[in-house]
């Protein structure tokens, strides 16, 4: 059975045996994840998310971040997975073809501070979720995506459950259960993407993994083999080219997901779709030092599959420009930089930008295969007065093989955390996000994401203290 088998792996797996580099990886995409939605809390969306909880109320047991608000696990879940992926600017697992920890960090650490979990059983946790996020993703394949499933939430509800589940302590069985629980909840559809929609579905995610998780804990029933046979989540949501699950579970841990092919960390706040392009383009800008008024026209070329979210074409709102190939060749063309402040609505319609952006093709690359944003190759020309420039990307920007700098991922945590934290309580999050593994409990990492509300803040826990 391989729902047994994958759920065994879960829970069984001593938290020992999990090797400390990958529990470092795992906290290395905590403070990735946070701060990315603590910048994240300030959109509409994340807002809106926010106001709908407190509404709900309840025992606040978990820290909403940014804000002084404290609700039921679950609900916390909810508000922080709408934040972190409000930007589009979380990491991403090509096993997966999306993003993973927009919904398990949210889902370990509301789940982790409502039970005193300890920052090494959270980031084991996060370790085996992403196990299961990786094997399910080559098992529906490919297609699953490109008939309009947002892998994030639909496979994305199943890793959150494994994270929920090993941390309420479930056994093999009650997981085998969760799951059959969390699988009538699977949902998510890309035609949402560019609307507020897209975050809702990691949120979405991370909140009926707790509450599947919870149920099965208390005796609630599901069917406990949802992975296989007939009728399963397999059979009606896979594809012709998804892997054999049970070949993709005979590789559980061997290699692991988070060091093969590794977690994909973003450089830039839009859909991974554009960050080829994008990384070619300013290599091509830089080598040739080409002018911004010289460009006559900018061609990009796309694998199947791998502009498949690229929705919009000539976009009038900044969330719509981050699913734009032609707005981010016209900002960086324009801007020579990507910041958070490039997807803003006054800047998609500035009308230099609207005339850039009538320079910008796309076209495809014919191949038999079905890619992905984060796999394959782009091609990137520049047509100039002077001549042509061209270029194949085919690595990934944050991926191992194009990696984020130690220095650049600070930056990038500083910047997005202290629009919310100031920079004292961003520094002070970084400075406990460095000793996660080392906490004996993670409400102190969680509520100090709250900012001014936490009275964390004024103080280091004494494990940090010791460390110096």
């Amino acid at each position: 059975m391989r729902t047994e088998r994958l759920a065994g792996f879960v829970i069984d797996t001593p938290a020992a045996s999990i090797p400390r580099e990958l529990l470092s990886c795992a906290a290395d995409a905590f403070l990735d994840t946070v701060g990315v939605a603590l910048a994240g809390t300030r959109e509409p969306a994340s807002q809106l998310a926010v106001r709908w909880v407190q509404g709900i109320g309840g025992n606040g047991v978990a820290s909403v971040w940014g804000t002084a608000v404290r609700a039921p696990a679950a609900e916390a879940a909810f508000a922080n997975g709408v934040a972190a992926h409000a930007l589009d600017f979380d990491d991403s697992l090509p096993s997966l073809r999306s993003h993973p920890s927009a919904t398990m960090v949210p889902t370990a650490l509301a789940v982790g501070e409502a039970t005193g979990a300890s920052g090494r059983d959270v980031a084991g946790a996060y370790v085996l979720g992403l196990e299961v996020a990786g094997k399910l993703g080559k098992a529906l394949g490919n297609a699953h995506f490109q008939r309009g499933w947002h892998t994030t939430a639909t496979i994305g509800i199943f890793a959150c459950t494994a994270v929920a589940g090993r941390l309420l302590g479930l056994d093999t069985r009650g997981l085998q259960t969760a799951w059959g629980i969390a699988a009538s909840q699977m949902s998510g559809l890309t035609r949402n993407f560019s609307t507020m929609t897209k975050p809702l579905h990691a949120g979405h995610a991370a909140r009926c993994a707790v509450m599947s998780a919870s149920l099965a804990h208390s005796g609630f029933t599901a069917d406990t083999a949802i992975f296989d046979g007939d009728r399963s989540v397999v059979a009606t949501y896979g594809s012709e080219n998804g892997t054999d699950l049970a070949g993709a579970l005979d590789q559980l841990g061997a290699p692991w997901e988070i060091v093969n092919p590794g977690i994909y960390v973003k450089r830039w706040a839009c859909c991974y779709c554009n960050h080829r392009p994008l990384g070619g383009l300013f290599q091509l800008l830089s080598e040739h030092q080409i002018a911004t008024e010289e460009v006559e026209s900018v061609s990009i070329g796309f694998l199947p599959g791998s502009d498949t979210a690229l929705l919009s074409s000539n976009p009038s709102t900044g969330l719509e420009g981050k699913f734009s190939i032609e707005y981010v060749v016209a900002a960086a063309l324009l801007d020579r930089r990507i910041t958070l402040e490039t997807f803003t609505d006054d800047m998609v319609r500035r009308p230099r930008i609207r005339e850039l952006i009538g320079k910008v093709r796309r076209y495809r690359i014919e191949d038999d295969g079905v890619y992905s944003g984060l796999v394959g190759h782009t091609d990137v020309e520049i047509a100039t007065r002077r001549g042509r420039f061209r270029l194949r990307v085919e690595k990934t920007p944050g991926s191992p093989a194009w990696p984020v700098s130690a220095e650049d991922r600070v930056a990038k945590f500083l910047d997005c955390s202290g629009r919310v934290l100031g920079e004292e309580g961003a520094r002070h999050v970084l400075a406990l996000g460095r000793l996660f593994t080392q906490a004996p409990d993670v409400a102190t990492f969680a509520r100090a994401m709250q900012g001014r509300a936490a009275d964390e803040r004024t103080r280091a826990p004494a494990y940090a203290r010791s460390a110096g």
